[in-house]
């Protein structure tokens, strides 16, 4: 690539790009919406174990996310650096999935153990496809605004994969039978569910894959081949992330992802037990982020092109941050409408559908400027480092369930909340402090998300200015070699 004349991608590659998130977005959705429920009330595990468990995994991720991103960076061979990672996941993550939805008959304690070894195993073959694929969009486009439409692409569709493994849950597959009077503990619903996605899973890293492999013979060649030990990867990793404004968007990303894993993981206990909405209200609150996705696609490009990437990110912040906690902290103060009462659903599902659409967008514009220090980077160490970069951000993606479930399990654990209670049998003192708990929580988390983002440094001027000290640099090394090569003859 030239930087001087970015690459321009055709709406096939961008939605073959942005299809691969679909994988993603399944495990994601299962493990933030799913995982606490399932161990903690169908399968009978603790739930601060189960939260324990998920961030235990989260530490092992801490060390294996930077490895698999620098490989990436630094692998040589005929598919390039990235889609060899990419292919030999498929299989692993997909057979992994299913046996967590599966569990055997166990104790508790075996179980503890199970889980935990099905979520490091999950955790790290999703980091082999989810960061090399990441990787791929700082190459796939170096244009300030296109980079934002294609991970607007990105999370269009993992959102909808993720979305519809939810909507398939609560409306197929997680119904009330005499077995099971209440849906969300219907213990074969999950298996089917466990089967289901891990083939969705397998398809979306083979059809990405395959549908952005025409596109590696415009991305950058892989360094030259040296001698590389443990100690020169996170030497060099470190040298890469030591910069002030990967560090801002680093802090930022982890706040808002933990805030994002805490709202996930109680998402349904909120829905049946706070709310007390129907199982067919709720199925109609998961088709609504259908919309949300769709709406959050088309104004990111909209918002960058209006405020910049920092501004824009800050803009929708402020309000999503605001309108999420504010539905429970009126009802705190007795100033919503009763359960049952006509106009609590609508008023609800509307501000949930907003909001989730701005946070989408605010995602999109958030993930896209990360992409943009990797010309920043290369001007400061000489290394193409997309993968580092990206490894950072599937992290703190992963500390959504990691650090945000152990808070949810946390917050169950502190209220006493009953496992397997039907509405009736969880007291209104409770459900007053499962809300009192969670809504304060998240404003601290998304409060420190937004300061976070203010130190962030690089614009578009900022951005083309790299780009062409980029060009200007590699003329020079070119020009340098042709001098060699004339003084050699």
């Amino acid at each position: 690539m030239d930087p001087a004349t970015p690459h321009r991608t055709s709406l096939p590659t961008r939605i073959a790009y942005g299809f691969g998130s679909v994988a993603y977005g399944v495990k994601d959705a299962g493990f933030g919406y799913f995982l606490l429920l399932f161990y903690g009330t169908v399968v009978g595990v603790e739930p601060g174990l189960v939260g324990l468990a998920i961030f235990i995994a989260l530490v092992v991720d801490a060390i294996s996310d930077p490895v698999v991103g620098y490989l990436s960076d630094n692998w040589r061979s005929r598919w390039g650096r990235r889609h060899p990672f990419m292919y030999a996941s498929a299989i692993p993550v997909s057979i992994s999935y299913f046996l967590l939805w599966n569990p055997p008959e166990l104790s508790d304690g075996q179980m503890f153990w199970y889980l935990l070894l099905l979520a490091i195993l999950i955790r790290t073959f999703i980091t082999f496809y989810e960061t090399p694929s990441s990787s791929l969009m700082p190459e796939l486009s170096q244009d300030y605004d296109e980079r934002t439409k294609l991970q607007a692409w990105r999370l269009y569709f993992g959102w909808t994969g993720g979305n519809l493994m939810s909507v398939l849950m609560f409306g197929v597959l997680l119904v009330a039978t005499d077995k099971y009077p209440v849906g969300t503990l219907n213990r074969d619903g999950y298996a089917t569910y466990g089967i289901i996605s891990s083939i969705l899973i397998f398809l979306a890293i083979m059809i990405s894959a395959l549908g952005t492999h025409s596109q590696i013979k415009h991305f950058h060649a892989p360094p030259p081949k040296r001698k590389i030990g443990l100690g020169t990867i996170f030497r060099e990793v470190f040298e890469t992330l030591g910069d002030r404004s990967f560090f801002a968007l680093f802090v930022a990303t982890l706040f808002g992802a933990v805030a994002s894993g805490l709202s996930a993981a109680l998402a349904f206990l909120m829905l049946t037990y706070f709310w007390g909405f129907s199982g067919s209200q709720i199925f109609l609150w998961t088709l609504l982020v259908f919309i949300s996705a769709l709406i959050g696609l088309l104004i990111a490009p909209m918002i960058v092109k209006r405020f910049g990437k920092k501004r824009g990110v800050i803009w929708l912040g402020v309000v999503a941050f605001t309108m999420a906690p504010a539905p429970i902290i009126l009802r705190l103060f007795g100033l919503m409408p009763e359960n049952g009462d006509p106009l609590l659903y609508p008023i609800v599902a509307t501000i949930n559908t907003i909001d989730v659409a701005l946070i989408i967008a605010l995602q999109a514009v958030l993930y896209s400027m990360i992409a943009d220090l990797v010309e920043q980077s290369e001007l400061r160490t000489g290394r193409r480092s997309e993968g580092v970069f990206f490894a950072a951000v599937t992290f703190t993606r992963k500390a959504t369930q990691g650090l945000g479930a152990f808070s949810a399990g946390l917050i169950l654990s502190f209220v006493s909340f009953p496992q397997g209670a039907t509405v009736d049998e969880v007291s209104p003192e409770t459900l007053w402090q499962l809300g009192a708990y969670y809504a304060p929580t998240l404003l601290l988390l998304w409060t420190c998300m937004i300061i976070a983002v203010g130190y962030y440094r690089i614009d578009r001027g900022d951005h083309e200015d790299n780009l062409l000290q980029l060009a200007e640099r590699r003329r020079g090394e070119t020009a340098r070699q042709s001098a060699g090569v004339d003084d050699t003859v």
